[in-house]
């Protein structure tokens, strides 16, 4: 499930493409889905500023990732898949919910709420990375998730924070200790088939994120039992 396509008002690009990279090296047969509503706004990503005088729709934007191959996420159905999974990026704390602006008051898309309930009912899992976490302890109540450490550490963590919205949400954080390889980390909440990886909310090389996002991946593929 996409949220657009940039980091800052979208879906993270190197998230999408690892998590279908692994998919595929695992063997699933993937589909891709999007809301098919308006962005929140759209951010001029070489400066790191609004691009006031714009607008962009989010299943549009999610198309340029899923090279065209998209479907709006109101056509989502769970017997038609064995899990379901959210990269990362801010479109999901901005176009999945009102995170980014509300914290831990947030709401969550409708279409969302809707595809993480279903998938948890039936007893599929569910897999989730960077801030999209925050959809699942916001709509699953009690579920276990990881964004990574709860301290900033000198800017290791930049978005630590997060980890106390979680906890006021109902969810639980789990803080994955090992400094040296913090993104390989995946946390599995076998209970609620809930699988989670910090990606980029930690400041670290590129492959780290790449193989927690594989970690992720592979153990939500194992908990399909295909």
């Amino acid at each position: 499930v996409l949220s657009g396509c940039g980091v800052y008002d979208g879906t993270e690009i190197h998230e999408a493409s690892a998590v279908l990279v692994h998919l595929s090296r695992g063997g699933a047969e993937v589909h891709m889905y999007a809301p098919d509503v308006p962005q929140m706004h759209v951010i001029d990503h070489s400066k790191g500023q609004p691009a006031e005088a714009e607008s962009r729709n989010v299943l549009v934007e999610s198309a340029r990732i899923a090279r065209g191959k998209i479907t709006s996420l109101a056509k989502l159905s769970t017997t038609e898949h064995d899990a379901v999974i959210f990269p990362g990026g801010f479109g999901a704390a901005k176009n999945l919910s009102t995170f980014a602006v509300d914290g831990k008051d947030c709401k969550v898309n409708r279409e969302v709420e809707r595809v993480l309930k279903d998938f948890h009912k039936a007893g599929k899992p569910i897999g989730l990375c960077c801030i999209s976490p925050v959809l699942a302890a916001k709509v699953l109540t009690g579920a276990e998730v990881t964004v990574g450490h709860e301290e900033e550490e000198g800017g290791k963590w930049p978005y630590a924070g997060t980890a106390g919205a979680i906890k006021e949400m109902g969810g639980k954080h789990c803080v994955k200790e090992f400094s040296l390889t913090p993104s390989y980390e995946a946390h599995v909440d076998a209970k609620n088939k809930v699988v989670t990886t910090p990606a980029f909310m930690c400041e670290t090389e590129l492959h780290n994120i790449f193989d927690g996002i594989g970690a992720m991946v592979k153990n939500v593929l194992k908990l399909t039992g295909k």
